[in-house]
């Protein structure tokens, strides 16, 4: 089984006080159902589990009065034996709770009965669907938690590194003393295994048992192919094609030398007002990340942001290599990265940012300068340079060289040589961007 951080998130909420019903958020087959049956499984001695996307008959439970007593008698009559409820020591799960909106609702009621613990997920919150909005949404009486694929350090423990050797590399870190060799080179292998497999549960699970790429490629282009099916199977009719257009042109987006979104990318002659609804619903199922341009290198970074320009960067990096052509995975493993470089490793740094609950940004100007990402670190705005390979940082040090205009004096460049520094630019092994965690 593999060990993921929302298990310690689930222990937390269970230990504090009044805590209210909690909803798990994001993209299908990120291991939400697994991790929350098996934590309940370990924590309650009884678990009620419906699933909506499977049995949409369990919807007519919570289409007339949301009264508890009456939820749970009808459920008792639904499910027999499976149903028990007993107050302090039952947990009820609501799968894909999305596809029954008046069960969101009655999570207000729940907190207000207090018997029995509540668990929502589900992975399509935010598109739109006809007919599939809840008559309210239970505000004050809900905790959301956002479920991502697994990060690069929960591929790490699946891959036997030990927290023993997570120390050794924070100490590096903050002492920004070398990586030992050795460990530099595993680690750097890690980091190329994970940039290929990325984070799916199924895909790193068939990794680490069987290390078959094959059979890794095999499952993200199934998952690739279950997130187009659900474009056709919810999006209104209209949005349909372009929602799958504007999915399918991120690989293409990205291999510019000028990442930015480009809507004309889409559809020769498409625009913003044609396709940003599109866009908006990829985001919303939890497929992508944006990351947005921002006006000025200065604190705080959202509020500098240009929410019109942006690029795009897919969640989890090994469905992004899967979206590529057949043999890209074996020439990321041999090192050998060719055009897609930049693009690669940039979505890789985006997949750490992003599931650290970092949001994404990055600066551009018309001039020619430009940085991968700006982010906050230690309580400064600090720029990040992605580099595959030794390149240059002429954007960065031309920004480090005019603290009056741009307001920043530290930026750091990963890739992939070990750690070192020259004056106020730190280099970082790219396997190190997940321990950058201080805001």
């Amino acid at each position: 089984m593999l060990r993921r951080k929302i298990e310690q998130q689930l222990i937390n909420w269970k230990n504090t006080e009044g805590h209210k019903p909690l909803i798990i958020k994001g993209c299908r087959q990120c291991g939400k159902t697994y991790s929350v049956l098996d934590f309940a499984k370990k924590y309650y001695k009884h678990v009620v589990y419906l699933n909506f996307f499977e049995n949409p008959d369990y919807a007519s439970v919570f289409a007339g009065s949301l009264e508890i007593d009456r939820i749970i008698m009808l459920l008792s009559a639904l499910l027999g034996k499976d149903a028990v409820f007993e107050a302090g020591k039952t947990v009820l799960i609501l799968d894909e709770i999305q596809d029954c909106p008046d069960a969101r609702t009655a999570l207000k009621f729940f907190r207000m009965d207090g018997r029995f613990d509540v668990i929502g997920t589900g992975s399509l919150f935010g598109v739109k669907r006809y007919g599939k909005e809840p008559k309210s949404i239970p505000v004050g009486s809900e905790t959301v938690v956002d479920m991502y694929p697994l990060d690069f350090e929960e591929f790490l423990w699946a891959n036997g590194i030990t927290e023993e050797i997570l120390e050794l590399l924070q100490k590096s870190l903050e002492s920004e003393t070398p990586v030992p060799e050795a460990l530099h080179h595993r680690m750097h292998q890690l980091l190329l295994q994970y940039t290929v497999v990325g984070g799916m549960p199924e895909a790193v699970q068939v990794f680490v048992n069987t290390k078959q790429m094959d059979e890794v490629l095999r499952i993200q282009r199934d998952i690739i192919r279950s997130y187009e099916d659900d474009m056709v199977k919810y999006a209104d009719k209209p949005d349909k094609s372009r929602i799958k257009e504007c999915f399918q042109s991120i690989p293409k987006q990205l291999s510019k030398e000028n990442k930015k979104f480009q809507y004309s990318l889409v559809r020769k002659g498409s625009t913003a007002s044609k396709y940003e609804g599109s866009l908006q619903w990829i985001e919303d199922a939890g497929m992508i990340s944006r990351c947005y341009n921002l006006s000025i290198t200065e604190l705080p970074l959202d509020g500098n942001a240009q929410k019109d320009t942006f690029k795009v960067y897919m969640k989890d990096c090994g469905l992004f290599v899967s979206m590529l052509e057949d043999g890209t995975q074996y020439d990321i493993l041999q090192g050998n990265l060719y055009g897609y470089k930049g693009a690669i490793f940039e979505n890789l740094a985006a997949d750490m940012f992003s599931k650290m609950g970092r949001k994404l940004y990055y600066f551009h100007k018309d001039s020619g300068l430009e940085v991968d990402f700006v982010i906050r670190y230690k309580g400064e705005c600090t720029l990040i340079e992605v580099k595959a390979a030794t390149g240059n940082t002429k954007s960065t040090k031309t920004i480090l060289r005019h603290p009056e205009k741009y307001h920043v004096h530290s930026a750091i460049k990963l890739g992939s040589y070990n750690i070192g520094r020259t004056d106020q630019i730190l280099t970082l092994p790219l396997y190190l961007t997940f321990l950058l965690r201080s805001f």
